[in-house]
């Protein structure tokens, strides 16, 4: 006969905190209160906290913060102004967060919450206590920004360096006008680029009246390298064909000039039509002598083409005169304002001068 052995734990009983929990619901308590108590309530039932997240509508780590705090405090610890029993840490406990910091990138406000309570069951009173422990830990309040993990910095910096040289040995044709350089993008403009934040009465909604959304003018822009002067023109879409007309157009305003143009490796810039029109245009001659020469910049980083910032700060005004845009006619014509025949003066384009070139 076998002995069934007695389990070496014993299990934890929820009857008890689940009548609690009952009474305080049962007990009509403010709208945040009972939010965090049926949060609770569901999570001691063994329902999943999936399921709880959909059905309240809040977040993993706002049930993780209350199931702490109830274990904690029991219901005194599901009311708004509740404190908890501690409200400090002693010296080791503070080294021992800093350290757990300091062994990431980032972290939220929330999180550090939550790590405290859980861990030292302590929540402070202000938000700069937290705010004390990341400035101790060395972590600054930042934006966060999008990176291609595609991108190599090396291989951009070396691209910068060859495109650096390239310009420096054509310098003084360049400066005589027998070489135009342009550096060369295309841009969608959509009714949501007149939509930005502005200042306005707290209890009115600020609405722009968009009638046609799925309109998508592609703009191409050429940003002159001596001369910081941008031009741009509208097409109805970027591809190859309207690479072509755009190349085309450059070369009519400049008879007599080579162009040097230098763009990202998007599809079309390579594609067929464009290698044709540039071996028809260029014939036999001598790459020193080609009258359109193409150079790439470094792949998967868009950032390093000035042309991204003249692009920004165009929806940038556009979003400043929203209230003018009644129709998409009218952000057309502002961000073509804001374009077209206008200098540039950006620090980028410095990034493409070597030490020869002034």
């Amino acid at each position: 006969m076998t002995v069934e052995q007695k389990p070496d734990f014993k299990i934890p009983d929820v009857e008890k905190p689940l009548q609690e929990l009952s009474a305080f619901i049962a007990s009509n308590p403010d709208p945040r209160e009972l939010k965090r108590a049926v949060a609770v309530r569901m999570v001691l039932s063994g329902i999943e906290t999936m399921k709880i997240r959909v059905i309240l509508g809040v977040s993993k780590a706002f049930i993780s913060k209350w199931k702490v705090r109830f274990i904690f405090e029991g219901v005194e610890g599901l009311k708004l102004g509740y404190q908890g029993s501690k409200s400090l840490l002693n010296p080791q406990e503070r080294e021992d967060i800093i350290e757990w910091l300091r062994s990431k990138d980032y972290w939220s406000l929330e999180e550090l919450n939550n790590y405290i309570l859980e861990k030292y069951n302590v929540q402070f009173k202000s938000a700069k206590s937290y705010y004390n422990l990341f400035k101790e830990a060395g972590i600054s309040w930042k934006k966060s920004q999008k990176i291609n993990p595609k991108c190599h910095p090396d291989e951009v910096k070396k691209r910068r360096e060859e495109i650096q040289d390239l310009l420096a040995n054509n310098k003084e044709d360049i400066e005589a006008g027998k070489i135009v350089v342009y550096m060369i993008d295309e841009c969608h403009l959509l009714w949501g680029d007149a939509c930005g934040y502005v200042w306005g009465n707290t209890k009115k909604r600020i609405e722009i009246p968009i009638t046609n959304e799925r309109e998508k003018p592609t703009y191409y822009g050429a940003l002159n390298f001596p001369t910081k002067q941008f031009h741009v023109e509208a097409y109805d879409s970027g591809n190859s064909e309207n690479t072509v007309r755009f190349l085309k157009s450059l070369q009519s305003q400049n008879p007599g000039s080579r162009i040097l143009v230098i763009w990202d490796g998007a599809s079309y810039h390579k594609s067929k039509v464009v290698r044709e029109f540039l071996s028809e245009t260029n014939k036999e001659l001598p790459a020193s002598e080609w009258k359109i020469h193409c150079e790439n910049f470094a792949p998967n980083e868009p950032n390093q083409n000035p042309v991204e910032d003249v692009w920004l700060q165009a929806k940038n005004f556009v979003r400043k005169y929203w209230d003018l845009c009644r129709n998409f006619k009218i952000v057309k014509w502002l961000f073509v304002l804001a374009t077209h025949g206008q200098k540039f003066n950006l620090p980028k384009i410095n990034w493409y001068k070597a030490g020869c070139y002034s």
